[in-house]
């Protein structure tokens, strides 16, 4: 049977069609073997040329970015869904570059892409084909240096999503694995040559059958798991990091870190060893200039953010807190007001993401109440961590109108009134619920707008840098009110919130002793403390207040 029939054969046993993507989300030959080619002895199966596979040595260069960049506010972006150029009704990289004055009035200076590399879905873009090259949807190479040279020259770097844990079942690597028991690249993943029993990973058995033994693929068929007690897949993956950071590559987001390892059908998340090799992809990006790295793990968010381990990771164990706060919940409140008394500083905060595990979009978990996703906002924006904005969300998208699951939270931006304002063409996917309403045409630049606040909440953080960078102390609770003060070097912030309906009289302790405050927000009363170190003061329904130390 030749190559081409084979390989058909097997993408049917594997359900990889792009429909199978919906539940989560080539070959050639001829000739002499190019670089990545596997030749193999006799029986071993496929041998495709693997795109991605090779030495790549590092070539790092001064990093453009001022020092501390990865502390101001991030933007999440879905490339698919931000701004199309071509007309073909999908975003791309093109329609990205031509936003960046929009990310950058709104202060932002961190952009984290979804996945922009070659997938076999070509939507959310986890299962990946190719982690050296563009998605054609989005454009090419050369796209990418332009959006980097562009994003840098207004101060913003760029991370990219990188996929650790699992590639496509499409991938060259897997179907050479796949193609025989003896393929010299068969250990790149997991297999077992019978069927394990007594797995189950979110109530499903995580193994598959290729028809030459068992993968593990724990999300989906069509996303197997690499083997990282296979040497090789570290020397794999480190080549593909450098490949971009050698770019200009500012860092990464990677996905599913929980998952690298499995030590048998109860111990297959968050396993000592994942913490290892994220300390070594740290150990990686340090060798570069300013480059910075968060780790995606629900189940661990703190332990994976810790210097050991990836040094950053997802606030998973805060989001919900902070917005049960913003409906007035005294237990979450004094929650939050405690998290980063224990919590490492790297962890990156946010309310809600592409993932409808994570919730829906902030519009619809807070039902449209402006004034407690204002509340929300301010608290995440002014917490430690970097704070993770998802595309949108400051002008409040909603939902996509009929849709569920994830593809309801990865809908076109909401540029103007019209999809006209996304695409010259026909959107890939249904616009959100209240795109008539919630626009940036008609938010941008006008008072009491959630743009206008959501500018303003980062521009604070920019213009103190205490907020994005300070320590964290005196925190407290009383009631439906909450604050907290932030230093570094000799600036000293304090933040108070009042998530109530009603005014709040507060009373604070342990203050400098006949200390002055300015009020940096919003415009006010400066106070001063009493020479027993005390302050009274009544917190005005729903607000956050903003003060700095005298010097």
């Amino acid at each position: 049977m030749n190559v081409l029939v084979r390989l058909s054969l097997f993408s049917k046993v594997l359900g990889c069609s792009v429909g199978c993507a919906l539940a989560l989300a080539a070959c050639g030959g001829g000739g002499s073997a190019p670089s990545g080619t596997v030749m193999p002895e006799p029986g071993a199966g496929s041998s495709l040329a693997v795109p991605d596979l090779g030495a790549v040595v590092a070539q790092g260069a001064a990093s453009p970015l001022p020092g501390g960049w990865m502390r101001g506010a991030f933007m999440q972006i879905y490339v698919r869904g931000y701004k199309d150029s071509d007309g073909d009704g999908k975003g791309d990289l093109k329609g990205l570059i031509s936003q960046l004055d929009y990310l950058q009035d709104l202060g932002v200076q961190g952009l984290w892409l979804m996945p922009v590399t070659q997938s076999e879905d070509r939507d959310h873009g986890y299962a990946v084909k190719n982690y050296r090259n563009i998605e054609t949807d989005y454009g090419s190479l050369s796209d990418m240096a332009q959006l980097l040279t562009q994003a840098h020259q207004r101060g913003m770097g760029v991370i990219l999503d990188y996929v650790i844990n699992h590639s496509s079942s499409q991938h060259p690597l897997f179907l050479n694995a796949a193609s025989a028991r003896l393929n010299p690249q068969r250990h790149y993943f997991v297999w077992q040559d019978t069927a394990p029993a007594g797995w189950s990973v979110w109530g499903q058995n995580p193994w598959y059958s290729s028809g030459n033994g068992y993968y593990y693929a724990p999300f989906w068929s069509g996303m197997p798991d690499f083997n990282w007690k296979n040497d090789q897949v570290k020397s794999f993956h480190h080549d593909n990091l450098r490949y971009w950071l050698n770019q200009g590559v500012d860092g990464f987001r990677f996905d599913a870190v929980g998952h690298l390892v499995e030590n048998g059908p109860t111990a297959w998340e968050s396993q000592p060893e994942n913490h290892t090799i994220m300390g070594q992809v740290q150990d990686l990006l340090k060798s570069y200039d300013r480059r910075y790295m968060v780790c995606e793990s629900p189940a661990a968010p703190q332990a994976f953010a810790a210097a050991s381990s990836c040094g950053g990771a997802f606030a998973f164990d805060l989001k919900d807190p902070i917005l049960r706060a913003a409906r007035g919940d005294t237990t979450a409140i004094a929650a939050v007001s405690q998290y980063f008394r224990t919590a490492p500083a790297g962890m990156a905060t946010f309310l809600a993401n592409h993932d409808s595990f994570a919730g829906n979009r902030v519009w619809n978990q807070l039902s449209g109440n402006v004034a407690q996703y204002k509340m929300a906002a301010a608290t995440y924006l002014l917490l430690p961590g970097t704070p993770f904005i998802y595309y949108g969300e400051e002008i409040g998208m909603a939902n996509g109108a009929g849709l569920t699951g994830d593809w309801a939270l990865r809908t076109p931006m909401s540029w103007t009134a019209q999809a006209a304002g996304f695409t010259s063409g026909v959107p890939f996917r249904a616009l959100s619920a209240n795109i008539a309403s919630n626009h940036v045409q008609a938010q941008r630049g006008v008072d009491g707008s959630l743009h206008s606040f959501y500018k303003t909440m980062i521009g604070l953080r920019k213009r103190l840098p205490s907020l994005a960078q300070g320590d964290y102390s005196g925190a407290w609770a009383q009631g439906q009110a909450m604050g907290f003060q932030r230093s570094l070097g000799s600036e000293r912030t304090m933040v108070l919130y009042n998530y109530g309906l009603n005014p709040q009289p507060v009373s604070l302790s342990g203050l400098a002793a006949s200390s002055s405050w300015t009020a940096e927000y919003p415009v006010s009363t400066d106070v001063q403390v009493g020479s027993n170190g005390t302050l009274a003061l009544t917190l005005p329904p729903q607000s956050v207040t903003v003060y700095r130390q005298r010097p």
